[in-house]
């Protein structure tokens, strides 16, 4: 019997490093509804009582920036400056230019040139069978936490909470399969007129339990808010950027990381949309049961169309050899700039949404990278 041990954290929407992500993405969102060709690349930067926006759009439609960046506050839940900013008197700061030219011409389409990737870099697709879901189970259990933070905070359930948290898991496996939780992490932002031991036995009746409960026993450790209090936060206790949450957005790291962050960025950018096609891939390999874990690797170079190279992990649980995988996969999935996003349907406003509680492991049909629609046609080529 060997027993290992992963831990993985999420953050709530009102972390500060996720409202920039759900500001760049509102922004991209506002542009592609009225160009889906707009060219959009888009950083944000919160700290105490502003935001700042930055980066380079080439688009026909119009964003209103200081409306989608007040909005976005106000849906998060920053109605009240005591929370470290609010929507209605935040200072935004814009500055926004065109598209650099040269990198225009490696991607823009042409009657002789199919779309060229928006940059060089490498992407990773993980999926497994830890959950139904088929993605690694600290990090499913994670984000579970962090949104009945948030739930219980816009119901009232759990009155005079901010909306900045954190959570943790950690998780025993057993010969590979996950066994039982040895720890669990909150941080929650709340009022002063909060008492703090009220406040755990809150968090933990009504966001740990119903989440965790079957998972934990008597060993499991509970940390809630472990220096004592956790009143400043927000943007007034952490500046917060885009693109600085990228193992919250994917997979808790368990499976690896190109390092390219996805909000903000339309997808031309094969940083996002590379990771999202890579994710699909992997994803209907396991629901086709040709391993029960598989990572994908794509690579591309500025301004080519095709892949510079794909890989396929099983991590030795490949009911069928990798090369036959890879082959399969290569048959299947047509992994240039323009069929990705022809498949996945992304030049469509549904990038706000993944900005918050992770981009994989979510049903949604927005989500079309979570499908299992390929199920068939890689077991058919894979039997050949």
């Amino acid at each position: 019997m060997k027993i290992t041990y992963f831990t993985s954290e999420s953050v709530t929407e009102g972390h500060p490093d996720k409202i920039c992500d759900q500001v760049s993405d509102a922004i991209l969102d506002a542009l592609i509804a009225q160009d889906p060709n707009s060219r959009v690349a888009v950083e944000s930067l919160t700290t105490t009582g502003s935001v700042h926006v930055a980066g380079e759009v080439t688009t026909r439609g119009y964003a209103d920036i200081q409306s989608i960046v007040r909005k976005t506050l106000r849906d998060i839940g920053y109605t009240d400056p005591a929370f470290g900013i609010d929507c209605e008197d935040a200072g935004v700061w814009v500055s926004i230019h065109g598209q650099s030219p040269d990198i225009a011409q490696g991607v823009n389409v042409t009657e002789n040139k199919d779309q060229g990737a928006g940059d060089q870099g490498m992407m990773f697709g993980f999926a497994c069978t830890e959950t139904p879901e088929l993605m690694p189970f600290p990090i499913i259990m994670a984000h579970r936490l962090t949104r009945k933070l948030a739930e219980v905070r816009k119901s009232g359930q759990i009155k005079c909470l901010g909306p900045d948290g954190k959570s943790q898991v950690s998780v025993e496996y057993v010969d590979g399969k996950p066994h039982r939780i040895t720890a669990v992490v909150i941080a929650q932002q709340h009022t002063h007129d909060l008492a703090e031991e009220h406040l755990k036995k809150e968090i933990l009746e009504k966001v740990i339990q119903p989440v965790c409960g079957k998972w934990m026993d008597k060993d499991t450790k509970i940390h809630i808010n472990a220096t004592g209090k956790f009143v400043i936060g927000g943007p007034e206790g952490d500046t917060g950027v885009t693109g600085r949450k990228i193992i919250v957005d994917t997979y808790g790291g368990m499976g690896r990381h190109g390092g390219g962050a996805f909000s903000g960025k339309d997808p031309s950018k094969v940083d996002r949309s590379g990771a999202y096609m890579a994710r699909y891939m992997a994803k209907n390999i396991v629901a086709a049961g040709l391993a029960e874990r598989c990572e994908i690797q794509l690579s591309y170079s500025i301004g080519v169309a095709q892949p510079t190279s794909i890989n396929v992990d099983t991590f030795g649980t490949g009911k069928v050899a990798e090369e036959k995988i890879l082959e399969a996969v290569r048959k299947v999935f047509d992994c240039r700039p323009r069929a990705i996003i022809e498949t996945l349907k992304l030049k469509r406003p549904i990038f706000v949404k993944t900005a918050s509680y992770g981009h994989f492991g979510r049903d949604d049909p927005d989500f079309t990278w979570e499908k299992t629609d390929k199920v068939e046609e890689l077991k058919k080529a894979c039997s050949g």
